[in-house]
């Protein structure tokens, strides 16, 4: 099941070691089958105003999307983003298909639904 890096990134100071990292996360992506799904674009807030930017990175499973995360490679680069930017970021794994959304009582409430 593909896992998902998410981002909310806020008051990014675009500085040289931003552009540092930009220009190396590429390679830290590729080992692991990671790919930008959403990055550098302006969103819409919908239910009231959004602050800053979201980023989407995608991967085959939850297990490559830590070992990237906790590779030496990303953790060298992970300071020069930390470090200029305010925000969080968060893995999660995605939905099998045909998931529907009550789904999520099953797993909240079991059999007592």
């Amino acid at each position: 099941m593909n896992a998902y890096a998410v981002a909310h990134l806020r008051n990014v100071d675009l500085n040289d070691d931003i552009a540092g990292y930009l220009g190396a996360i590429d390679d830290t992506l590729a080992p692991y089958d990671g790919r930008f799904l959403v990055h550098g674009v302006d969103p819409v807030g919908m239910d009231g105003p959004f602050e800053g930017n979201v980023v989407i990175i995608e991967f085959p499973d939850v297990d490559r999307a830590r070992s990237w995360y906790e590779s030496p490679e990303y953790q060298a680069i992970l300071p020069l983003r930390t470090e200029n930017s305010e925000g969080w970021a968060v893995l999660v794994q995605g939905t099998p298909p045909g998931y529907r959304a009550t789904h999520f009582l099953d797993k909240v409430f079991g059999a007592q639904r």
